[in-house]
């Protein structure tokens, strides 16, 4: 595609996504700017992309896989990445964005992790006589 070809694909507003369960492969077309051959050659290198297929083999898709097109277009056609690139990108986001999401929904009780380590710091100390070997052993070797 020439530099005219990708500011022309970057500068088109994408319409609004209906409140639709399933949309077949010529609406996704218009949704993401980008014709229903792209859509299908898309499928074979994002695995991400995992359309419902119904009566007579006809693709349908869900509100999140238009979410993933339409991030898939901008990276392609407007960061200017390549597909290897784009996939590279979507793996790790989809990686960083589980691990953070999983991070904020769990708080910390700090007290209680303290409380659970003491605990496992007092079944791990060694009788008296033991300890004090092992710091003769430390002041030897030192």
């Amino acid at each position: 595609m020439s530099d005219q070809g990708k500011q022309a694909a970057s500068t088109v507003s994408l319409p609004a996504i209906p409140a639709k369960r399933y949309f077949t492969i010529g609406e996704v077309s218009e949704l993401c700017g980008v014709k229903p051959h792209v859509l299908r050659y898309w499928e074979q290198n994002f695995t991400q992309i995992r359309q419902v297929r119904r009566r007579g083999n006809r693709r349908y898709y869900q509100h999140h896989e238009i979410l993933l097109i339409r991030r898939i277009r901008e990276l392609l056609y407007e960061q200017g990445f390549t597909i290897s690139g784009a996939k590279a990108r979507l793996e790790g986001y989809g990686a960083s964005s589980a691990a953070g999401s999983e991070l904020e929904s769990k708080p910390v009780d700090v007290a209680h992790v303290r409380s659970e380590l003491e605990q496992i710091r007092q079944l791990l100390v060694l009788p008296e006589k033991s300890r004090a070997k092992q710091e003769e052993v430390s002041k030897t070797t030192e």
